[in-house]
């Protein structure tokens, strides 16, 4: 058997796990190598090898490692607090600067409780006790499910899965994790659990820094609008796969879908109620991370401010670029068109008080082609009874606007936080959503191939990261565009996309990843869906586009 690794070919013995073949690689990696890639699938270290392979090492500088050993850490907390409080009930809830927030629904989280989990979590550590994962079929899996009772109401998977179920196991604690986990328990040494609000964070590294923690950042409005949204889709019922598929199967998804829908109606409804009784906005500024769904958001509050007696007029920004001479570039020789300094923003003040002020300007166009910008004789003027809205990557960036006057702006905060989890153990990513989002928008659109969407997906989450998420906090409002019943109907769309890609290609291991997540969920048809729904943005069929 031939296994390929490194641009070396090495002869294997069948059986041999990847652990055992590449031993000495892995301990003397710099960074700690945490799992594989076998075909570019993401496998664990503990794979067998039965056949010619190519095979990566995972380490923890790469975001595939760093969610592997999220994993772990959260696998062994709740090892930890299952052995000390068995009758706890727990909940994942959603992640918080390089921490996972949870609560326990049936009793309050202590101090002592804290530091009693702390300790034990130490020692399951230190101890480097084995994991070892146990597949079922669907069959096998419902069976042992009804028999384990002390697993009702903690795990509801098993049925849902087209693949049955995996549970990783630990001595004799067992629970489902959707993913790869670490093969022992000693690979997660650097974490924290600290008491927050009614629960506790979990606090882990992140993959740019995977030795030490950094510092927690406390994002306020982020946390009281994904509080707010946990806490209606409890009231409503539907929190998980598990009862979206249920809905579903019972021809009920209409009504998750309505919910969902008249949801986002009454809170884009109360933002322009907020922009209209304040009489001093002028400029609505709008900003949010890829295929959060800002154009059809944007149109949408329009129609809400008409109805406060305010017209709505857009203004640009992409036409203020510099002239491409002027453009900075990155660290890779590159223009770099996503920094602040990419935009003429003395000029686009000068225009903005301008038209604050009731005169006239004339509006460039900038030709990319080119690179400059050019005047075509096309003007604007603001009435009296109309707000400008604004939408673009450094719309919360006071930079952009410095000219204006704070209480002139109001400032929202757009991205698809997602509520819904797998289980009650298993968050699914918002970064997921937007990115499946991505993928069927990029196909039915832009022509653009999964592999196209997921290869440029890196470059688009550090743009994020750099430009927009350390400004959210300055939003006025925060706006949740995350549907509940979305995943259900976008399957249909990024399914057949996210399959014809090959493991002989990189984005493989990604495109897999995300078929798994996506075959949980019960089909929901797109007929069901209203015409004016911030989901047509991505499959098409709205009454809102342009």
């Amino acid at each position: 058997m031939k296994i390929t690794y490194e641009n070396q070919n090495l002869e294997a013995t069948s059986g041999i796990t990847v652990y055992e073949l590449l031993e000495g690689e892995i301990k003397q990696a710099k960074t700690e190598v945490i799992a594989c890639k076998v075909n570019n699938e993401v496998r664990s270290l503990n794979l067998k090898l039965t056949e010619d392979a190519k095979v990566e090492l995972i380490d923890l500088n790469c975001k595939d490692g760093m969610m592997i050993y999220i994993r772990g850490i959260m696998y062994i907390m709740a090892k930890a607090l299952n052995e000390l409080y068995p009758e706890a009930l727990l909940t994942v809830n959603y992640q918080l600067s390089n921490a996972m927030f949870c609560e326990l629904d049936n009793m309050e989280m202590t101090e002592e409780m804290i530091e009693n989990i702390r300790k034990r979590m130490s020692e399951i550590i230190d101890k480097d006790l084995e994991i070892r994962k146990v597949k079922m079929t669907r069959q096998e899996a419902e069976e042992f499910y009804e028999k384990e009772k002390t697993l009702k109401g903690k795990i509801q998977i098993a049925q849902d899965t087209p693949y049955g179920a995996s549970l990783y196991y630990c001595e004799d604690y067992f629970n489902y994790f959707f993913g790869v986990m670490p093969i022992s328990t000693g690979y997660t040494k650097v974490y924290d659990i600290v008491k927050y609000k009614d629960g506790f964070i979990v606090r882990y590294p992140n993959w740019k820094t995977p030795t030490k923690l950094s510092p927690f950042v406390e994002n306020k409005k982020l946390v009281a609008t994904l509080d707010e949204y946990e806490d209606i889709y409890k009231l409503i019922g539907i929190n998980t796969i598990y009862k979206l598929n249920r809905e579903a199967k019972r021809d009920e998804a209409q009504d998750a879908i309505l919910l969902s829908e008249s949801l986002h109606e009454k809170k884009i409804a109360d933002l322009a109620d907020h922009i209209a009784n304040d009489k001093q906005v002028k400029v609505i500024l709008i900003a949010g991370p890829s295929s959060s769904g800002k154009t059809t958001f944007a149109k949408r509050l329009g129609f809400q401010l008409r109805l406060n007696g305010l017209k709505p007029v857009t203004i640009s920004v992409d036409n203020y670029f510099v002239e491409r001479e002027e453009n900075p570039k990155d660290e890779f020789g590159n223009y770099d068109f996503e920094c602040i300094e990419a935009l003429d923003v003395k000029l686009f003040n000068e225009h903005l008080v301008k038209l604050l002020k009731g005169e006239e300007i004339e509006v460039p166009t900038f030709d990319f082609t080119v690179g400059h910008k050019k005047y075509n004789g096309e003007t604007m003027k603001l009435e009296d009874d109309e707000v400008l809205v604004i939408e673009g990557i450094h719309c919360l960036n006071d930079k952009l606007t410095s000219a204006i006057p704070k209480e002139q702006k109001y400032k929202i905060y757009i991205s698809a936080l997602t509520v819904l989890n797998i289980d009650y153990y298993n968050r699914i990513s918002t970064t997921d959503t937007r990115l499946i989002r991505r993928i069927v928008r990029d196909n039915q659109f832009r022509g653009y191939s999964a592999k196209h969407t997921i290869k440029m997906w890196y470059s688009v989450n550090r743009g994020e990261e750099r430009y927009i998420y350390p400004y959210q906090e300055e939003a006025d409002n925060m706006f949740n565009s995350s549907l509940i019943y979305e995943l259900g109907v976008l399957k249909d769309y990024a399914l057949p996309l996210l399959k014809q890609i090959t493991n002989t290609e990189p984005e493989y291991a990604e495109a897999t990843r995300l078929i798994r997540l996506l075959s949980y969920f019960e089909s929901i048809p797109q007929d069901a869906i209203p015409k004016t729904s911030l989901i047509r943005e991505f499959i098409g069929g709205s009454l809102l586009a342009d």
